[in-house]
């Protein structure tokens, strides 16, 4: 896998766009990645990481969205990375998730991560997916590591490796999980012990079953059980057969008390009947000598229920003739009062027939006076059309009488207005004319209103760059005064070191030990350092690199001077001589001429709606008053036709009237008349029909009183009976009757004439006798019940016994084999002789070639003295614990000959020899992983810990690293690579935002 290019966008510490040129970089094969702290260093390698997964490793990734927190609010964050893996050329664009202003309102609105996968076909891109789950599954097949096995492989994290080479086995043993996936066997050892205490409990819950029925025997049968379980089903045995034969004897006992308790009852019982019968019997003859003294009540019901049925044939007939005679009263009332109402109408008159003897002929008079009153109805209906005719034209007059005002008003205002219009179209022409000759100056006003500010922002530019001009000299003189004063004190402590260095070897110089310088173990005169005392190698450093950064910062100030000189010169160009306050007078001027003809435009528009307007109400003037004169005399011709019309119609009706006010003033008299006429007729009428009918109901009443055998009337109400009161005597007969018959039975039975015969029984002695023999057998049954119950149970809990401790012996089987696995999988069984873990185990083949793989480099590294062994003894810090080792590991120092705890080695030992393990790792992992090569890698700080012959030494090996056309890119500060690399990318940080820059 090689990377081409990586293109980030408000990423990290980067506000804009910056582009990093890995092919550039990867020219020479080695390059360094290098600037100051927190200028952006690992943010490069994190938007590496990003683009491929959408994630950036460790915690970074962890807390918020890594868009830049100096890139302007609106500009979109996102990473492209172009790379080539297994010959196919992928691109990658990658936005993350973010907080976007949104477009209306204030506020913002978050946008998900995006992702477009492009891959290059020969001449083109094509698109393979815009889904962040499949693009994750694409970069996964395609490059076949995780983001914890690229982190590992390719970006290789000294600090990360350093605490794997001191950290304890379990550590240990959780990183390689990570890299090599192994965790299937960690899942193997948690689930052996996870089913082995499964078991375990299983067996004790077995246990505690056969224990709870064993405590139950002992219970039952009163016997304490064996502790031994092979001696359970035994005694359980036992007890249960000496409960069942003596549950057996006790049967024939009980059975000989129950039979004399069943005669004793059979006995009492006997007489308790006997008792009842004599009881019956004398309760049956009292109660017929009762019933006997009513039997005359009983027939006085027959004789009351006889006559109510007489009665009920004759009380039709005598309410029929009170119902006759009560209308006929009603129809003399209404007569009268109808009467009473047609006495003032013309052409009747009801004195005639005051008597009602003389109303034979009524009826045909009233009729005939109705009938004249609806013919001149039906006549008056005719004219009801007319009338409505009448008032509508009245009406219609008086509206036309108003319109014919209004028109004529309107008519003198339409007049007066087309004399007045000419005169203002005249006027606004004139004015339109003027405001269009002043508007016509708007694009030369807006040109010069554009230049004067141009020159004005020049002036204001050229007053600020001259401040700044000021402070850049002034800071550059304090550079070119410090960076002096720092050469000045570098050169001083160098030119004292090398004047002492006598003195600081005869520092070193011991009793017997030989000199670096002559050899001899004698030091007669040793060198002394003046009174300013020894410059070490490490201040001496220092020194040189306080005079190297004081340099680069004078060189820095003087190049901020030059630009701000160039910006203040342009500035003055572009300003033409103004200043800012003449500058700011031609602005205003400017402003205020454009602003004039934009008003005189903005007349122009008005003033021709304005033209248009009065021309077009002149015309409407003109066409309205034409229009109002011919209306005016279309109207006049309407209204003299309908007046006409009008006073036709009024002599019409007015005849029809006669001396009533009005048509339907006679109308409704006509109407009343005829309806009062009509109900005094009808009348009358009812009242004769009401008297035939009076009369035939008398005779029926008559006749129905003499066949049912009735003096008077009143016999016939003392008689009659209602429905209820019938069913009350029909009642008391039947029940009467049944009692009767009830105690003629009861007297007539054979067995209560018997038992009056039989001597009395003697209750007391049976019942007591009876009482005594129900007590003992039931002592009897219950002590009987109470061994076969006993009996009963004892055997089902021996049944229950055998199945608990047959269920059981499996129980016992399993656990036995799956705690073995499980303690020799866990490292803890006398069968693990190396008591390692099973993961353990499986790692450390794994961890035998990364130390294999490593020792190649560390060799080289160290020049032949530190070699790295994989043991499975503990390290130090893995703890007490029996399977706490397996994945050990020692340094042997072949100068020495003796194995070292890696927690010895010092700083830079510790970086090579970490950095020898990362690369080791990685070569394994990347086979695991499927051979995938690896052609782009980074190196992740730790430099700064190796003297001089170790960095070359280090250096070497990485060099070594190109072959096969492999780039490898360190991240690191230590100023001394500048100079060893010449390929360089350098991150420069400043308070808007990092930016990259290429060197080599």
């Amino acid at each position: 896998m090689r990377l081409h290019t990586l293109t980030m966008t408000a990423f990290g510490p980067f506000a804009g766009t910056e582009t990093v040129d890995f092919d550039r970089l990867g020219e020479g094969g080695l390059f360094l990645i290098h600037g100051p702290t927190g200028a952006g260093k690992t943010s490069v390698l994190d938007a590496v990481c990003f683009a491929l997964y959408g994630d950036v490793p460790g915690a970074r990734g962890k807390d918020r969205s890594p868009r830049s927190d100096h890139a302007a609010p609106g500009l979109r964050p996102e990473v492209t990375l172009e790379f080539t893996v297994q010959g196919r050329r992928v691109r990658i664009e990658r936005n993350p998730r973010w907080e976007r202003p949104k477009k209306r309102g204030s506020g913002t609105v978050t946008e998900n991560q995006k992702v477009r996968v492009l891959d290059w076909r020969g001449d083109r891109w094509e698109g393979v997916t815009t889904r962040p789950d499949e693009a994750g599954q694409f970069v996964g097949d395609l490059v076949g590591l995780t983001i914890t096995q690229f982190c590992q492989i390719v970006m290789l994290p000294q600090g990360d490796f350093a605490r794997f080479l001191r950290a304890k086995s379990d550590d240990r043993r959780k990183s390689l999980e990570r890299i090599f996936n192994t965790r299937v066997f960690r899942d193997v050892e948690e689930w052996f012990g996870g089913h082995a205490r499964k078991l375990e409990r299983e067996v004790r819950a077995a246990d505690e079953r056969v224990r709870a029925v064993s405590g139950r025997i002992t219970e039952v049968g009163g016997s304490s059980a064996p502790q031994a379980p092979e001696e359970l089903d035994a005694w359980a045995t036992e007890l249960a057969s000496v409960q069942a034969a003596t549950a057996r004897d006790s049967e024939a006992v009980t059975a000989g008390f129950t039979e004399a308790r069943d005669r004793a009852r059979e006995a009492l019982n006997t007489g308790r009947e006997l008792l009842n019968r004599r009881e019956r019997l004398a309760e049956a003859r009292e109660r017929r000598a009762r019933l006997a003294e009513r039997h005359e009540w009983r027939a006085g019901i027959d004789t009351s229920l006889a006559a109510a049925e007489r009665a009920d044939t004759v009380l039709p007939s005598l309410r029929a003739r009170d119902h006759r005679r009560a209308e006929l009263d009603k129809a003399e009332l209404t007569v009268t009062e109808r009467l009473a109402l047609v006495s003032g109408v013309a052409d009747v008159d009801a004195a005639e027939f005051a008597d009602p003897a003389d109303r034979a002929g009524l009826p045909s008079v009233l009729r005939s006076s109705e009938r004249s009153r609806q013919d001149e109805l039906a006549r008056l209906d005719h004219l009801r059309g007319d009338a409505e005719r009448r008032r509508s034209l009245h009406r219609d007059l008086s509206g036309l009488d108003r319109r014919l005002a209004a028109l004529r008003s309107e008519a003198v205002r339409a007049s007066e207005r087309v004399a007045s219009l000419p005169a203002r179209v005249g006027t606004v022409t004139e004015e339109l004319r003027r405001a269009q000759e002043q508007s016509g100056l708007t694009d030369p006003a807006k040109a010069a209103l554009d230049l004067a500010e141009r020159r004005r922002a020049a002036a204001e530019e050229h007053r600020r760059l001259s401040a700044e001009v000021e402070r850049a000299e002034d800071e550059r003189r304090r550079a070119v005064d410090t960076a002096q004063a720092a050469r000045d004190r570098s050169q001083d402590l160098r030119e004292r070191r090398i004047a002492h260095m006598a003195a600081e070897l005869a520092a070193d110089l011991a009793d017997g030990a030989p000199c670096a310088v002559c050899g001899s173990t004698e030091h007669p005169s040793p060198a002394a350092p003046s009174g300013l005392g020894l410059v070490s190698a490490e201040e001496e450093r220092a020194a040189q690199h306080a005079a190297d950064t004081a340099a680069a910062r004078r060189t820095e100030a003087e190049n901020t001077l030059v630009s701000a000189r160039e910006r203040h010169t342009a500035a003055a160009e572009r300003a033409e001589g103004r200043t800012v306050e003449g500058a700011a007078e031609e602005v205003a001027v400017r402003k205020q001429e454009l602003a004039d003809a934009r008003a005189a435009a903005r007349e122009v528009h008005r003033l021709e709606e304005e033209l248009a307007q009065a021309t077009a109400e002149l015309e409407r003037a003109r066409q309205r008053e034409g229009e109002l004169a011919r209306e005016e005399s279309e109207l006049t011709a309407r209204r003299e036709e309908g007046a006409r019309e009008h006073e036709r119609l009024t002599a019409l009706l007015d005849r029809a009237r006669g001396e009533d006010a009005g048509l339907d003033e006679r109308i409704a008299r006509l109407r009343g008349e005829a309806e009062l006429l009509r109900d005094a007729a009808d009348a009358v009428e009812l009242r004769d029909r009401a008297a035939e009918e009076l009369r035939t109901a008398v005779t029926e009443a008559g006749r129905s009183l003499t066949e049912a055998r009735f003096e008077h009337e009143d016999e016939v109400v003392a008689a009659a009976l209602d429905e209820r009161g019938r069913r009350d005597l029909r009642s008391r007969a039947r029940d009467f009757d049944d009692q009767w018959a009830t105690v003629e039975a009861r007297l007539s039975d054979p067995d209560l004439a018997a038992a009056e015969l039989t001597p009395a029984p003697d209750l007391t002695n049976l019942g007591a006798a009876a009482e005594a023999a129900d007590r003992v057998a039931d002592r009897a049954v219950a002590w009987q019940g109470m061994l076969s119950d006993r009996a009963r149970r004892l055997a089902t809990l021996r049944v229950e016994l055998g199945e608990q401790l047959s269920g059981s012996e499996p129980v016992l089987r399993r656990y036995a084999v799956a705690q073995g696995l499980s303690t020799l999988a866990a490292g803890t069984s006398p069968d693990n002789t190396d008591s390692v873990r099973l993961s353990a185990y499986v790692l450390a083949a794994r961890l035998e070639q990364v130390v294999e793989a490593a020792n190649h480099r560390l060799l080289t590294m160290s020049d032949g003295r530190y070699e790295l062994r994989y043991t499975v003894d503990k390290a130090a810090g893995d703890g007490r614990a029996r399977s706490a080792g397996g994945l050990g590991m020692r340094v042997v120092d072949a100068w020495t000959g003796v194995e070292r705890d890696p927690a010895t080695l010092s700083g830079g030992e510790t970086f090579f020899s970490s950095l020898a393990l990362a690369l080791g790792l990685g070569d394994v992992a990347t086979a695991e992983a499927g051979g995938t090569e690896i052609d782009t890698l980074f190196v992740d700080e730790g430099f700064g810990t190796l003297d001089e012959d170790t960095l070359e030494e280090v250096l070497d090996v990485l060099d070594r690293l190109r072959d096969g056309g492999r780039a490898v890119g360190v991240v690191s500060h230590v100023a001394d690579l500048r100079q060893r690399v010449t390929t360089r990318l350098r991150v420069v940080k400043a308070a808007g935002g990092s930016k990259v820059e290429h060197h080599g």
